[in-house]
């Protein structure tokens, strides 16, 4: 009985060491690997590497089933970079036993490679291995990953892409130490149920200052000229004053915002070729398709870089070539819910977008693809906005003119089966450019005085010799709403579905408005303004009849191209046919036809089928995108469309940021 007593307590014993002995961890870091310690697999950095303070670096299980070696990329020398491939998966294979048999034997080797050890404590089978193993893949080239009828609208990628992507960025950087690579990404999970804790870009690092002058030149580029008339109706400033810093940990923001700042300075400055732009956006461009395939991404993280590169490709000289990341961008502010109810970086990205698509539609007269009724603004007008927040009316008055757009837009291009059919078009019509003007007019009376010009001063009274008026609006967001509220007018007046633009009453409304428009264009010194004052002046310039005023708009063209690099010569060959300038003669008939008519007074005016004067002739068609169509590009911008944008990469995020994430910037 003793013996069998002593028996059982060493038995006892031996189960309780047995279970007391630490079992092999199999996810844990390299460097506990290394040191041949017990991992706790600690994130973002273990317990053992946080106090010796070493870098705790990561890595992937590697599954050798189908394994196929091929020699790294080669990558042409520069002054600029360095880069060195450094292949430690034979290393790694030799800790398993069979694992390197399943290498090719190399036809040069500088360095013996262990052979494997014969006591190692995992076998290979020829089965799938029991935990979850990620199979290192390499990163497609942007030519493969993008689909085959958008490649087009990547010209400058249609070559094969040099993997020297950099994940702090840093030009001169021969840093081996990470494993964690954007080519070990993995394909998109076909469950998610298991794969909560998969990524496919590495863990965001905070990392210090720009060093790389030329990182540091581009970014300055991008804060203190593209953001600035991308924060033109952003109270906070977050593209100019926000984001920069949130990009030193998000790789993929940070190449946006570098692609937008060296394609600025190749506009403005010859000796800077496009090459530079065209790699960060390439990079840029990479990294978000692979971020659209996680479940887990940020998904505004990915919506703002959207933004950014949409901004890229409307600076790109051919932008109708480059639309992906237009409906890209609107499709991921979409799935974000951002409207004109949101905040913080949020209704940053919103009203950016938004206000580039209306520019858009106003230049090839399309209609506003979001409905202007779903963007939730707050259209009240007796409801008090803080005092010196202008934004809010501004916003207001996109709105106006975004429904004046779509009105310009759907200007019927033929007459109705009957006549009693005609007249009541007409008569709905009528109705609606009443709505409009009513409308716009009590904005400009209900809108504060900040948004009002601080000064005017008619052209004789000026030194400046400009046949326009002298404008002065103090603060950005104002010059931005004036020249919104008199392109507003300018339209309204080459639309009315009854009197003709010739017509004095539309005529002086039209020329009022226009002189008023290039009086503020024509003196203000805000690049930040560039990009509405480029639209809104070609509007207004289009009704001008004298030749020095015409001559005067062709200067500013010019000035503002040089000044801020936006293309504005295909603007002087249209201005030029419209006001045929091309024939002299012809401009000589243009002047005769331009002369006010007998006057035709509309107070007290009703509308009655029997005193309607003559429907004004359909516009001439002119070469260019088809008129009157809904924005070809955002048409489809929504991930419920069956062709949606980035349609071979896009996986369903498993979370979206509550309303009050918007504010995290």
């Amino acid at each position: 009985m003793a013996s069998n007593g002593a028996s059982g307590g060493t038995a006892a014993g031996e189960s309780l060491s047995a279970a007391a002995r630490p079992k092999r961890v199999r996810t844990g870091c390299l460097t506990c690997r290394e040191r041949h310690l017990k991992c706790d697999e600690g994130l973002p950095e273990c317990q053992n590497c946080r106090k010796s303070s070493r870098a705790c670096k990561r890595g992937v299980r590697l599954n050798f089933i189908d394994t196929q070696v091929k020699s790294p990329p080669i990558t042409p020398p520069t002054q600029e970079w360095d880069v060195a491939f450094h292949d430690e998966s034979r290393e790694i294979a030799s800790e398993y036993r069979g694992g390197l048999g399943r290498y090719a034997a190399l036809l040069q080797e500088s360095d013996e490679v262990p052979e494997p050890k014969d006591d190692a404590l995992y076998q290979f089978s020829s089965g799938v291995m029991n935990t979850p193993t990620l199979a290192p893949q390499q990163l497609p080239s942007l030519q493969q990953s993008l689909p085959a009828e958008n490649m087009e609208a990547y010209p400058a990628m249609s070559q094969r892409r040099p993997d020297n992507s950099r994940e702090q960025h840093v030009h001169s950087s021969n840093n081996t130490d990470s494993t964690f690579t954007s080519q070990t990404i993995p394909p998109p999970p076909l469950s998610t149920e298991n794969n909560t804790k998969q990524t496919l870009t590495p863990p965001s690092e905070d990392r210090g200052p720009l060093e790389s002058p030329e990182e540091l030149l581009f970014m300055q580029v991008f804060v203190e000229e593209v953001g600035l008339w991308m924060d033109s109706l952003d109270p906070y400033k977050h593209f100019s004053r926000l984001l920069p810093f949130e990009s030193l940990h998000e790789p993929m923001l940070l190449n946006a915002f570098l692609a937008c700042g060296a394609r600025h300075l190749s506009l403005v400055n010859p000796v800077y070729s496009e090459d530079k732009a065209l790699h960060y956006y390439d990079d840029a461009t990479t990294r978000l398709l692979e971020a659209l395939q996680n479940p887990n991404r940020d998904t505004v993280i990915c919506a703002t870089t959207a933004v950014i590169l949409n901004v890229y490709e409307i600076m790109s000289e051919r932008p109708l070539q480059r639309m992906n990341h237009i409906a890209g961008a609107r499709a991921l502010i979409k799935e974000c819910r951002w409207t004109a109810k949101s905040s913080g970086v949020g209704a940053a990205c919103f009203w950016i977008n938004v206000g580039m698509e209306l520019l858009s539609c106003i230049r090839f007269n399309w209609q506003v693809a979001w409905d202007p009724d779903l963007w939730g603004v707050d259209m009240d007008f007796t409801r008090e906005i803080d005092y010196g927040r202008e934004e809010g009316w501004t916003y207001r008055l996109m709105y106006i003119v975004a429904k004046i757009a779509n009105f310009r837009s759907s200007v019927p291009r033929q007459a109705e089966s009957t006549q009693h059919a005609e007249q009541l078009r007409l008569q709905n019509r009528f109705n609606e450019w009443n709505r409009l003007k009513d409308w716009i007019d009590s904005w400009d009376s209900a809108s504060p005085r900040t948004l009002r010009p601080m000064g005017y001063l008619y052209p004789h009274q000026t030194i400046s010799k400009s046949a326009f008026p002298e404008v002065w609006l103090i603060k950005r967001t104002s010059i931005v709403a004036r020249l919104f509220y008199h392109t507003g007018m300018c339209l309204l007046a080459q639309t009315h579905p009854v009197l003709s633009p010739r017509t004095p009453e539309m005529h002086d409304l039209q020329q009022s408005h226009a002189h008023d428009l290039c009086g503020i264009v024509a003196h203000n010194k805000d690049r930040g303004v560039a990009s509405v004052a480029i639209r809104s002046l070609a509007i207004a310039a289009e009704c001008l009849v004298s030749r020095r005023e015409q001559e005067e708009v062709l200067e500013i063209f010019d000035r503002i191209q040089k000044e801020t690099g936006w293309r504005t010569g295909f603007l002087h060959k249209e201005l030029k046919e419209k006001w045929g300038w091309n024939n002299e003669e012809q401009f000589q008939q243009q002047q005769q036809q331009n002369m006010p008519a007998p006057m035709l007074p509309l107070q007290n005016f009703q509308y009655q089928a029997s005193n309607l004067p003559p429907a004004p002739p359909p516009p001439s068609l002119s070469k260019g995108p088809p008129k009157g169509i809904i924005n070809p590009i955002l048409r489809s911008a929504d991930f419920s469309a069956p062709t949606h944008p980035y349609q071979s990469h896009y996986v369903a995020p498993l979370h979206l940021p509550p309303q009050p994430h918007y504010n995290h910037y």
